[in-house]
């Protein structure tokens, strides 16, 4: 399930080649101080390097030489606390790179292409409001990629039609969880191994909601990982309990109780989630954390508890993806350029994936032969990839 709470971000870039938001591939230079920062003028690596003050009374001091090109800001945070930095344009408020988590007398680099335009650096301090720092103007040559900010009020009305989304699914996984139960309870353990897989995709699906069901979530979908009983401790409970049950040949004496522990989990959540409010904030980041944790998960295998069914976990997935996707659409259709080529990926990788199915039955994760396996790795790492863009792109961002 993805990991819950946001991840801080490095210094990022618009990428020319394919307007795609990457992860600068840089380091942070801690320490440095400003006279031993590089004042603007080549370096190592053959680019120009610009010393850029980060604080509330000098943002963007000194940059007085704009030269058009690739280049490389050396963003020297001058203050006592932490701060995060946008280069944008100062009149659309197009970003053309940031960088968070700058602490306070060290330096990082922001690497951008910047072309004849308007630019300004805003200077957005951890205990302080925003200050955007003097208009630079370049003169010739052709500007990277930039995109215009997300705010939280882009976000809000589609954050609310998602969560009904959810809640409509989360009607699904207690009606399948109770027909689970009922086989378990009559003792039919054929039956619930058959009703076991439906009733927990229809809950991984809900992947971008995990943040929002709190504990919930780990007494419906945990692991046995960290508890000091490993599979046999009473806190290991929910689909994966009931899962290592039902193939390892327990009774349904045993699973009676943690079946009914999961009903009654489930419908908890169903009513709960009427009162709860999913972070407007986090939609973004929940659909690049879905397919993450696929691929660190279900496709090494780390959630199999018997059934042999993490393919179709993947799948489901992939279907939770899309959900949210969908409801970010209308922003993303004028910030991220190859929307189509991520619809393309997502199309390829819901192929791939059936391709391991028969009917009702899902080839076990290690039955497949290397090459299957490298390919499902491939094309849902190259999801991953992609979704890092949609993640950034749909951060909100603070405005001066």
């Amino acid at each position: 399930m993805p990991v819950p709470g946001l991840r801080s971000r490095p210094a990022r870039l618009w990428a020319a080649g394919g307007l795609l938001l990457v992860l600068a591939l840089v380091t942070a230079l801690l320490g440095m101080t400003l006279g031993g920062a590089r004042r603007a003028g080549a370096a190592a690596d053959g680019l120009p390097h610009t010393t850029v003050e980060v604080s509330p009374s000098g943002c963007g001091r000194g940059w007085s030489r704009p030269v058009p090109g690739l280049q490389v800001f050396e963003l020297h945070n001058t203050s006592s606390g932490a701060a995060e930095v946008y280069l944008e344009d100062p009149r659309s408020r197009a970003v053309y790179g940031e960088v968070e988590g700058i602490g306070p007398g060290t330096t990082r680099q922001l690497t951008v292409r910047l072309g004849r335009g308007s630019y300004a650096f805003t200077c957005l301090p951890d205990d302080a409001g925003a200050v955007r720092g003097p208009t630079v103007r370049v003169g010739s040559g052709q500007a990277g990629p930039a995109a215009a900010p997300v705010t939280e009020h882009d976000l809000v009305p589609l954050a609310i039609d998602y969560q009904k989304w959810v809640g409509g699914g989360l009607d699904e996984v207690v009606r399948l969880t109770g027909q689970l139960r009922d086989a378990i309870d009559g003792g039919d353990l054929g039956r619930a191994r058959a009703d076991w897989l439906p009733a927990h995709l229809a809950y991984e699906r809900l992947g971008a909601a995990y943040g929002a069901f709190g504990e919930a979530d780990t007494r419906i979908n945990g692991t046995d990982a960290g508890l000091p009983g490993g599979v046999r401790d009473p806190s290991f409970t929910g689909f994966h309990r009931i899962e290592y049950g039902l193939w390892h040949g327990q009774p349904a004496t045993t699973l009676r109780a943690p079946a009914d522990a999961l009903l009654k989990a489930v419908t908890t959540l169903r009513a709960d989630w009427v009162q709860a409010r999913m972070d407007p904030a986090q939609l973004g980041l929940r659909a690049h954390e879905i397919l993450e944790n696929t691929v660190q998960s279900e496709l090494t295998g780390r959630t199999d508890y018997g059934s042999g069914s993490t393919l179709a976990t993947a799948r489901a997935h992939l279907d939770g993806t899309r959900a949210v996707l969908s409801r970010l659409h209308p922003l993303l259709r004028t910030r991220y350029p190859d929307l189509p080529g991520l619809d393309r990926q997502l199309d390829r990788a819901q192929r791939t994936l059936d391709g391991f199915r028969r009917g009702d039955r899902w080839t076990p994760l290690d039955r497949l032969g290397r090459a299957p396996r490298e390919r499902a790795d491939a094309v849902l790492g190259d999801l991953v990839e992609r979704l890092a863009s949609v993640a950034t792109l749909c951060d909100p961002r603070r405005t001066v």
